[in-house]
């Protein structure tokens, strides 16, 4: 079993999720430079779970400033300049979704002509580095804001799957899409979450998928109004809720080795959905290996995310 970290004092939410060298790379990146990201990119070499989750931060630290361009021609060769470039002009898209009005059901979210062209800037990535599945993880991501999904989201999960099978990130992209916020429904995005873990390795944090989508059907639930109260407290106590927990904690927590990258996350989303089902004692169990690592989500999905992991952390911990 993997061991828990320090429990500082207070909590705060850590994008990086306790990678220390990423938040200083993120930080260079923030301040114009970007030599700090070619050297973490450089040493975390062919970790696909760990450069996917290191990629993402930074491209989400480079979208508001020009810091990957200028690395980009100062090294035009380099192919990690080249991943983070794609990476980067895909969560400005998704930040340019996020602050604008609401695309209109059946079209693009955005213009198809600035779509296609961030497409064509993911594949000559994975064309500069053919081994890498980050840029086809990019390609999944930027499916979602075609109506419909990208005719090609097929072939490009066949494309990331053939490089990391196992694809953490990449699962949950794929989730998101068959969601009901996206392009599918609350069964279409079950059925995935559900075939997945039955066929991921025990350790797997495949094997957690199950609560993300619980975590997002509730988080439709709220938001579009479509349940009473008691409804809502039913979805996290139904048998079938408690069968995904009794699965997440057997065959996931109980043969975790070692930490990946994005296990505080998922960590979260099994103490959010223990503490909600009223299963404490296996919730105990979560917090002690999760320490005070809080994520927005899915805390925010409930309540005031600080405040309510707090008090769940505080009353377990004891």
């Amino acid at each position: 079993m993997a061991r828990s970290r320090s429990r500082p004092q207070g909590s705060a939410f850590d994008p990086t999720l306790g990678d220390r060298p990423l938040a200083e790379a993120r930080q260079d990146i923030l301040v114009g430079r970007w030599q700090g990201a070619r050297d973490l990119l450089r040493a975390t070499g062919r970790d696909w779970d760990r450069r996917t989750h290191r990629m993402r931060l930074l491209a989400d630290a480079a979208a508001g400033n020009r810091t990957v361009e200028t690395w980009q021609a100062a090294e035009p060769a380099n192919p990690d300049a080249m991943v983070l470039r794609a990476e980067t002009d895909v969560m400005r898209l998704f930040n340019a979704v996020a602050g604008g009005p609401a695309p209109t059901p059946g079209q693009d979210a955005l213009g198809r002509d600035r779509l296609d062209r961030v497409v064509r800037i993911c594949l000559q990535a994975a064309h500069g580095y053919p081994d890498d599945p980050v840029p086809w993880v990019s390609l999944m991501t930027v499916a979602r804001l075609y109506a419909g999904g990208h005719p090609q989201s097929g072939q490009w999960w066949r494309e990331l799957q053939a490089r990391d099978r196992d694809t953490r990130e990449g699962h949950h992209q794929v989730l998101r899409h068959l969601s009901a916020r996206w392009h599918g429904s609350h069964s279409k995005m079950y059925d995935f979450a559900w075939e997945t873990a039955s066929f991921a390795p025990s350790g797997s944090p495949l094997l957690a998928l199950t609560q993300a989508a619980r975590a997002e059907h509730y988080r439709h639930l709220v938001t579009t109004g479509g349940a009473t109260d008691l409804a809502l407290s039913h979805h996290w106590k139904s048998d079938a809720a408690l069968r995904d927990l009794g699965q997440t904690c057997e065959h996931w927590l109980g043969h975790r080795t070692f930490e990946l990258a994005q296990d505080v996350a998922d960590l979260n989303f099994l103490a959010h959905g223990l503490v909600m089902a009223g299963v404490t004692d296996r919730a105990r169990e979560v917090f002690a290996l999760l320490g005070n690592r809080p994520t927005r989500i899915p805390w925010s999905y409930s309540d005031d995310p600080e405040e309510l992991f707090r008090r769940w952390y505080e009353r377990l911990s004891r």
